[in-house]
């Protein structure tokens, strides 16, 4: 939902932030690549420091890097449908380690495994759809999409390093919250695909 509303926006920004990457020649999978490497280090690091505050510092700052995958395939000319796809799986996979991590250091893989589960519904409610019919990408305004999710899971873990006597319980109450609404949104995306499909079947009658 923020994406979509500030997309215009904050694109330049990640342009011209892309702009050392462009001179030094890196392709936009590299950047994706390189994306996902650092948010592994990052969360192996946490294993190792134990620190919310510096786990939410630096996924912060390797979410961002891994945003500029886009900005330089658009300065590059090289958008590609690969790419899309390719950029989107590895998505799931960053997901993934930054839940498995929190779930292996506080104990908490039925949360992390909702928290998952409702993340990658939420994609395949509208992979799904494209399936079945030509859907857009901008039709789709949904709550907490991807970038509100990395938004949020950062947020909790630097609260959660303000508060260290809390931070199990600020931890385990936003992976918590980030299960409801990654599920209600993938609910919320089911229903607007059962309609745009409803409609689809009676156009084609």
């Amino acid at each position: 939902m923020i994406d979509g509303l500030i997309k215009s926006k904050i694109d330049p920004i990640w342009e011209s932030l892309s702009t050392p990457l462009v001179r030094a020649g890196w392709t936009p999978n590299q950047v994706t690549l390189a994306g996902l490497l650092l948010i592994v280090i990052t969360s192996l690091a946490y294993v190792w420091h134990g620190s919310p505050l510096i786990y939410g510092l630096t996924l912060s700052v390797a979410f961002a890097f891994d945003a500029l995958d886009g900005a330089v395939a658009r300065r590059r000319n090289m958008r590609s449908l690969s790419g899309g796809y390719f950029d989107a799986v590895v998505d799931r996979y960053q997901e993934l380690a930054v839940l498995a991590t929190l779930a292996y250091m506080h104990d908490a893989w039925l949360l992390a495994l909702l928290a998952f589960s409702g993340s990658v519904l939420t994609s395949y409610a509208k992979a799904r759809t494209a399936l079945e019919m030509p859907v857009s990408n901008e039709d789709w305004p949904d709550f907490f999409e991807r970038l509100e999710r990395v938004i949020f899971i950062c947020t909790v873990l630097i609260v959660a390093g303000f508060f260290d006597q809390w931070r199990d319980g600020v931890i385990l109450t936003g992976m918590g919250i980030f299960a409801l609404l990654s599920h209600g949104t993938a609910l919320q995306r089911a229903r607007r695909a059962w309609e745009m499909l409803k409609e689809e079947d009676q156009a084609r009658k």
